[in-house]
């Protein structure tokens, strides 16, 4: 069965990026961040993607309104941090993922593309992989060196990391995983600044 993809643009030069996609034959990039632009890594900037990646016969698509993680949707989000549970009922998030799937079903190989290079850390891996694969699809993680990762290893690697995989003899794998969603969100999870931060902050550019 074809997979669907996922990769981190990280710090990544142009070239070694689109080494990585052409290493695993993808061409359509579906880019997920909330925002397109990044102040560190601007060559990963919407217009530069826009413009590079079809040279390279590569398909670039803009789908952060739909998943990406910072909703503007207020009813997402508990005490000023998103729940993803609450995000995945949208019906923009919905949408996003009725668009993969269509152009996965179109026969396009596609990447759903942020910006951290480890999965675990971020949420096209906890929040859109976990929708994807619960509907069937299977899930490839890019890792920053080339290779793949899939998304059951991804989560038992997770699962590890949280010491969630000993001393567990009596919750089932589904339960374990469940728990390892839960606190992997509540570890990487959008939180909206509060307003005594954001007074701090305009308090400091005043000085």
């Amino acid at each position: 069965m074809a997979a669907i993809y996922t990769v981190g643009h990280s710090t990544h030069s142009q070239m070694r990026f689109l080494e990585l996609l052409a290493h695993h034959a993808i061409n359509m990039v579906c880019d997920v961040r909330s925002t397109p632009r990044s102040r560190l890594n601007p060559q990963f900037n919407l217009e530069e993607l826009d413009a590079v990646l079809p040279r390279n016969e590569i398909e670039y698509v803009f789908l952060g309104k739909e998943l990406g993680a910072r909703s503007p949707d207020r009813s997402c989000y508990v005490e000023g941090t998103v729940q993803y549970e609450l995000l995945a009922k949208t019906e923009a998030f919905k949408g996003g993922l009725d668009r993969v799937k269509e152009l996965f079903d179109n026969g396009f190989r596609i990447a759903l593309m942020c910006a951290e290079k480890e999965p675990l850390q971020c949420h096209r891996s906890i929040l859109i992989a976990r929708y994807l694969v619960a509907e069937g699809f299977e899930v490839q993680h890019i890792l920053p060196n080339g290779e793949l990762e899939d998304h059951g290893t991804s989560m038992r690697r997770l699962s590890e990391l949280l010491g969630l995989s000993t001393g567990n003899m009596f919750r089932s794998p589904i339960d374990l995983e469940t728990e390892a969603y839960k606190r992997q969100e509540h570890r990487i999870a959008f939180r909206r600044p509060s307003p005594t931060a954001k007074e701090n902050k305009n308090q400091v550019r005043e000085h």
